[in-house]
């Protein structure tokens, strides 16, 4: 492990060399090609690569810029309840998240189709950040997906201090 300079503000971290980038979030799915033409129509994303595990079963990366999602065939049942809201409340993934100029507008390019899958909002959270807004809804597989506008990073955001035993 090399030490890497954290961000301006934030403690020294630990790291492997080179720093890690974010590379994709694996879903496994009932029906993994509603998943990827809904992510595909909804937002943006491309079939990157396809996987085949033979006995018909396959694994497909789907791209949106350098963000990938991963849908795999589901094996069993889920034992995990539906989300509603913003998401489970349980550990675990909450929601997946994108960014957009307008929440509304992009509600309206999507449609009915997507507006009949909300779960909460369209909520504005100017308290925290002029500007903010967010709605929730599900996808195929009743993952929660999160629609925002306007989020930005915190000018000096508080230092994560250091575990102590």
């Amino acid at each position: 492990m090399t030490a890497h300079a954290a961000p301006s503000g934030s403690a020294t971290t630990t790291l492997p060399a080179p720093s890690p980038v974010f590379h994709h979030l694996a879903l496994t799915c009932r029906d993994p090609i509603a998943v990827e033409r809904f992510y595909t129509r909804y937002f943006g994303f491309r079939r990157a690569r396809v996987a085949p595990l033979g006995d018909g079963k396959q694994i497909v990366f789907i791209r949106n810029a350098g963000m990938y999602l991963e849908l795999f065939a589901a094996d069993e049942v889920s034992p995990v309840p539906v989300g509603t809201s913003d998401g489970p409340h349980s550990p675990g993934v909450r929601h997946i998240a994108f960014k957009v100029d307008n929440v509304d507008a992009t509600l309206s390019l999507m449609g009915d189709e997507v507006r009949q899958r909300i779960t909460l909002g369209p909520v504005d959270f100017d308290g925290f950040i002029p500007g903010w807004r967010s709605v929730w809804l599900r996808d195929p597989e009743d993952n929660i997906v999160e629609v925002s506008q306007g989020f930005v990073d915190q000018d000096n955001p508080p230092v994560l201090t250091s575990a102590t035993s």
